[in-house]
């Protein structure tokens, strides 16, 4: 079905979607008992993460941190100590100034427009949060939306990535918003994108809109959105394991707090920051685990090397070298790979 075909169905097209959202959507803490404040820190939570990864974090969060009142008052040591694990920190630096920013304000604003003036706030949150918290006609354009929309126009343009896409797929969205129920609309985009129409194997067999859909009718939906293959860069970090003889104490590297997006938290410190060559390093045998992980558009590989202590520099090249005793490790920041590294090599020894 053409962009211009669908547009003219919208009214179908909704009706199906909605009726499908109504009786299948997951029963998820921010839809059952909605509220302002739910609907902000869920989509804040779940920019670059999964529901299923983020449930628990939410739980955490909302025992500790009720509203917005209670999150503007918190130091931002807590509310990052909260977000620990999630990643991508910069988000809850952004949450908790936003707080802050709107309990300044007499009452939340509305309108889309006004929050996109508001901090941490993009186009995406803007449309998510005022639609389904005021019922502000704004569609929202995220990587399921725009794999939706690009199947069911079956529109073979090349883009460079999702936000490039969004960007000529909006027109389009908007189109096909329901304006009577603009919230649930979005929502249920976002669900189906979630949970039926996905990257690989897209449940097309049971998708309440297949009837609207070009790329399903080709039997070709996998080949849509058409997106430019990330170009990937493959990096190695050799760590070190080093103990304190006297009380058992792990050295760590704590990030300075003039890199943002880190700030204040704790790591294994790499050879360069022990000031090492990363040769030395790794020619002290056989590392004690190799761990892999991919951040943005690079794949590490880092090897964690035990290192005795009677072999540190004098003078290490980085500063913001720390002992941190056994019984501390838990109450510092530390991203999630690294408490997890930390923990699995403490139950070896």
């Amino acid at each position: 079905m053409s962009a211009r075909a669908l547009i003219a169905s919208a009214p179908a097209f909704q009706a199906d979607l909605l009726g499908w959202y109504r009786a299948h959507r997951r029963r998820l803490p921010w839809r059952e008992e909605p509220s302002l404040y739910k609907t902000v820190v869920s989509e804040f939570m779940l920019q670059q993460t999964q529901v299923k990864t983020m449930l628990p974090y939410f739980a955490r969060w909302l025992e500790a941190l009720p509203d917005f009142p209670a999150l503007a008052a918190a130091s931002e040591a807590e509310v990052v100590k909260l977000w620990e694990g999630l990643g991508y920190y910069t988000r809850a630096r952004n949450l908790h100034k936003l707080a802050r920013a709107l309990v300044a304000l007499p009452e939340p604003p509305r309108t889309r427009e006004a929050w996109l003036e508001l901090p941490g706030i993009g186009p995406y949150t803007s449309a998510a949060i005022t639609s389904i918290a005021f019922g502000a006609p704004a569609a929202v354009v995220d990587g399921n939306v725009v794999r939706i929309l690009s199947r069911l126009a079956a529109d073979g343009r090349a883009w460079r990535d999702t936000t490039a896409a969004g960007k000529d797929l909006a027109p389009l969205a908007d189109a096909l918003l329901n304006h009577a129920e603009p919230g649930d609309h979005n929502q249920a985009m976002m669900e189906l994108g979630a949970t039926v129409c996905t990257r690989h194997n897209p449940l097309c067999t049971v998708c309440p809109v297949r009837a609207f859909c070009a790329a399903c009718r080709a039997g070709e939906p996998e080949a849509y959105p058409r997106l430019a293959a990330k170009v990937i860069e493959a990096r190695t970090v050799a760590r070190a394991w080093c103990r304190r003889a006297s009380d058992g104490a792990l050295l760590l590297h704590r990030t300075d707090s003039s890199a943002r997006r880190l700030a204040g938290q704790h790591e294994l410190p790499s050879a360069e920051q022990l000031g090492l060559t990363p040769e030395a390093l790794t020619g002290a045998g056989e590392p004690l685990a190799v761990k892999k992980r991919g951040i943005t558009r690079v794949a590490f590989t880092e090897p964690i090397h035990a290192w005795p202590e009677a072999r540190l520099p004098r003078a290490p090249a980085a500063g913001g070298l720390v002992w941190v005793p056994p019984g501390e490790l838990e109450s510092v920041l530390m991203s999630g790979p690294h408490r997890r590294w930390v923990r699995e090599l403490l139950a070896r020894a």
